[in-house]
């Protein structure tokens, strides 16, 4: 991991991100996204027992414990051609939507 987020590499990113930032709202967030970054460093330093597997949270969710898995039914809400009836444009039941434009960025 780097150690921190040079000057150049971040006004890389803004660029990248297309961000109007003002010089003192980019000197802010560089200096957070620094200060997140040693935070990130400091807890990768923490050592850990390699004995113990790793976690999706800390609350164990066993089978035990855990609700069976409910069936899932496909059912109709009856109401599909009232939400078409109120759309500009359908084709084959379905919603038409315009093509959003977009710039290639460079």
């Amino acid at each position: 991991m780097p150690g921190e987020i040079t000057r150049e590499l971040f006004d890389h990113l803004v660029e990248l991100a297309a961000l109007e930032l003002k010089p003192e709202e980019a000197e802010y967030l560089h200096k957070e996204l620094n200060k997140q970054l040693k935070v990130i460093e400091e807890l990768a330093a923490i050592p850990l027992d390699e004995s113990v597997p790793a976690a999706s949270h800390g609350v164990p969710y066993v089978a035990a414990i855990r609700p069976a898995l409910r069936h899932d039914e496909i059912s109709s809400s009856g109401i599909a051609q009232e939400i078409l009836a109120q759309t500009p444009e359908t084709e084959a039941d379905y919603i038409v939507v315009p093509e959003i434009p977009h710039e290639t960025l460079e």
